[in-house]
């Protein structure tokens, strides 16, 4: 019994590393939230920042699968996970991309929302991707693509991955313009707003120590 809660972490005497199931847990926690926060903005026509941004813009334009856009628009990332940031980052982000990318499809299959409100749905939905993003980010893992980079840039240089995010996010919100009308972008960026700050101030490599 000891070794089991040793190892599912109930017990773990290392507070600077999390065993392979307090990641799992964390991996499969972050992925389920941040595909809701995913499903709350898709579902008023709704976009984000990052690759999934660029993935909805895509998704709008062309009707394609949103979840397979978003899993094959971050393969390349991958190269620089694992020449920057490492084996085990590269595997967790990839894992956790693809369980996103498949929780996102099968969302409406167990959740029908029939009306919400735009603003709120953009609140909301930048609060869920932010604590989904929190829970991979304190694992070691993201949502891939520019969160590969961001945590790179933080890691490298200092700059928080909060504000990485957001510069990269407006670039992408300069698209929409292309495929959704100008409110839609205007409730986006509401959405994108809430979710960079709350990582801004949540997201300090500094402040938690099991992300060193």
């Amino acid at each position: 019994m000891a070794h089991l809660t040793s190892m599912l972490g109930i017990w773990n005497s290392n507070p600077a590393r999390h065993t392979p199931a307090e990641d799992l847990q964390g991996l499969v926690a972050g992925s389920l939230i941040a595909a809701l926060g995913l499903y709350f903005l898709a579902q008023v026509g709704l976009l984000t920042g990052g690759m999934a941004g660029l993935a909805f813009v895509l998704h709008y334009w062309s009707g394609w699968s949103f979840g397979l856009l978003f899993f094959v628009l971050n393969l390349p990332f991958y190269i620089l996970s694992l020449r920057r940031v490492g084996v085990d980052f590269t595997l967790k982000t990839f894992l956790a991309v693809g369980l996103t990318s498949f929780l996102v499809e099968i969302e409406s299959r167990f959740l029908v929302i029939q009306s919400i409100a735009p603003i709120w749905a953009a609140i909301l939905g930048g609060l869920l991707l932010g604590f989904g993003l929190l829970a991979l980010y304190r694992h070691r893992a993201s949502l891939g693509g520019l969160g590969i980079l961001a945590v790179y840039v933080q890691d490298r240089f200092g700059v928080r991955a909060g504000l990485v995010q957001l510069a990269f996010d407006l670039c992408i919100m300069a698209l929409a313009f292309a495929v959704v009308s100008p409110s839609v972008v205007l409730y986006s960026i509401v959405g994108a707003v809430v979710l960079n700050l709350f990582l801004t101030i949540n997201h300090r490599s500094d402040r938690y120590i099991a992300l060193r």
